[in-house]
């Protein structure tokens, strides 16, 4: 078994505030820091530091190559990601000190990934194997349906919520991971968290729902209507949320691929996501599978 995850790599620019600024404000910040980043990136570190066999796949500029030598050191496979020359992503972020951040992302290479790359991506991987995916980077039509059609276990985070998300082929996907936010959009309305997963469920019946509840922990529902459970998050002192939905997603992945049950699996993402958060960054806040086993909350 084997995670193949085709996603984004980013620089993360990250600028501490006392506040997020508002339109026409200017404000001074009190620390800045680079970071090593991405939604794909940061999950496929997640995976890695949980202990999973993953690849990871997708394409970075000249001027962010060092991101694949640093996913290398940390045992992820990275012969898939390729290298352009053009601007590599990035995203500026604002982190408040409550700990709530605002993010601004640049696409870059991350959005010049060719049908032809992807397609000779997944025919490297076996059925059974799995395949996650975000939406950071283009094509990612092209992947669901590639991967579906290859048997592999299609796994989707419906993040950053685009409008060209809805018409993606979501009955394909195994598992769909949202928050409140990007469940609302997919379902069209604002509802609570129960209504959500039994609109998305609907629209989506073979699909399980994974739908993240910030500090309310996370919901899910099983595929062809079976049954739906609530895991509670830990309770911490937040001081960057910034990449908790990936720590969560990798940690909570690498449990259920390795064949830790639904609700067991979904904890473990919630203890790792609750580190997260005590540290700055994104990936580098990312806690390690020792430390995700001895924490209680």
């Amino acid at each position: 078994m084997r995670i193949l995850n085709f996603g984004s790599l980013n620089v993360d620019h990250v600028y501490r505030v006392p506040t997020i600024s508002r339109p026409g404000e200017s404000m001074p910040c009190t620390e800045y820091r680079v970071f090593a980043g991405g939604k794909g990136a940061n999950q496929s570190m997640a995976l890695a530091r949980a202990g999973a066999p993953v690849w990871h796949a997708g394409k970075v500029g000249v001027d962010t190559g060092w991101l694949k030598e640093r996913l290398a050191e940390a045992g992820v496979r990275t012969e898939w990601i390729r290298v352009a020359d053009a601007p590599g992503g990035h995203a500026v972020i604002q982190v408040e000190d409550s700990g709530q951040n605002s993010i601004v992302v640049y696409g870059g290479t991350n959005r010049d990934i060719t049908p032809a790359e992807a397609a000779e991506t997944l025919a490297a991987f076996s059925p059974g194997d799995w395949l996650l995916l975000q939406n950071e980077t283009n094509v990612t039509a092209d992947l669901i349906r590639l991967g579906h059609e290859a048997g592999l276990r299609v796994v989707f985070n419906a993040a950053p919520m685009t409008a060209d998300a809805d018409d993606l082929p979501l009955q394909r996907v195994e598992f769909l991971v949202v928050n409140e936010h990007e469940a609302a959009a997919l379902a069209g309305e604002q509802a609570e968290a129960e209504a959500l997963a039994v609109m998305l469920a609907r629209r989506c019946p073979n699909t399980g729902i994974v739908l993240s509840l910030g500090e309310d922990g996370v919901l899910f529902r099983a595929a062809r209507g079976g049954p739906s459970l609530r895991v509670a998050a830990y309770r911490v002192r937040a001081r960057d949320t910034t990449g908790a939905g990936d720590t969560f997603i990798g940690f909570w992945l690498a449990a259920l691929a390795r064949g830790m049950n639904m609700g067991k699996a979904l904890d473990w993402g919630c203890r790792a996501a609750a580190i997260s958060v005590t540290r700055m960054g994104a990936m580098d806040s990312i806690p390690t599978e020792a430390e995700v086993a001895v924490f209680a909350g």
